[in-house]
């Protein structure tokens, strides 16, 4: 088994005033050549948003871009569709930039920050036509049970969104004192492990809120909760 531990203090930090992001790879101003990427993960931007400030009309091509509100309210808008959309804490937001999209994400709220997770997977497929998914998760069916958010396009599970990639996201609310079992699709896989809120052990590395680990060459491991905990899984190709 591989393990490279990112605690949240190390993380890239961007302070733009209506902006405060931190990025657990390198992106934008924030460059470190050992750190680009993990697999097919990218990007991982754990971003608060100020009220009514946002993100202009911009483009994207042959990237996989998954959003996942936390608070507040995210508003989405695209050339696919050109009415604001709302994302709103318990929805997955996808987007398959394909040959290309234009898209604005905006903070819906005039008094209410937004935070959330922006995800980009290297897609394993390129120039497909663009494509957009939105679908609400609820927090009941993830207490100590793991909820599939996103699955591959060529896979056939129910109920999750899809990508162009090989790569599963899911989330667990763990309560303390409980312990579970990840199982890793395959031997070509590494699953990058995001601790939302709470304690956990992961192979004897401790996480805190916001601290991070990923693990690869390995078929499964075991998590311990040591306190209320939220996990988020990013499993993809370690290509």
């Amino acid at each position: 088994m591989k393990t490279l531990l990112h605690k949240a203090e190390n993380r890239g930090f961007a302070n733009h005033g209506w902006l405060q992001a931190n990025h657990s790879f390198s992106f934008a101003n924030y460059f470190n050549k050992d750190n680009m990427n993990f697999g097919a993960l990218r990007v991982l931007n754990d971003d608060v948003v100020a009220p009514k400030m946002g993100f202009g009309t911009h483009p994207h091509d042959n990237m996989e871009i998954i959003t996942i509100p936390l608070s507040g309210v995210l508003k989405h808008r695209d050339n696919m569709h050109q009415d604001w959309q709302p994302v709103l804490p318990g929805e997955v937001q996808i987007m398959s930039a394909g040959t290309g999209v234009q898209h604005s994400e905006i903070n819906g709220s005039i008094d209410e920050h937004l935070s959330l997770f922006q995800i980009w997977i290297i897609p394993n497929k390129q120039n497909v036509q663009p494509r957009y998914g939105q679908k609400s998760f609820p927090e009941a069916d993830r207490k100590n049970v793991l909820q599939t958010l996103v699955t591959s396009i060529d896979e056939n599970h129910e109920g999750s969104l899809k990508i162009h990639q090989d790569a599963i996201i899911s989330r667990i609310d763990l309560e303390k004192g409980k312990t579970f079992n990840y199982q890793l699709k395959s031997n070509n896989h590494g699953v990058y492990v995001m601790n939302i809120f709470g304690h956990v052990t992961i192979e004897n590395n401790t996480l805190d809120s916001r601290d991070a680990i990923g693990v690869s060459e390995a078929d499964a491991f075991t998590i311990q909760s040591n306190q209320d905990s939220g996990l988020l899984f990013i499993e993809v190709p370690m290509i």
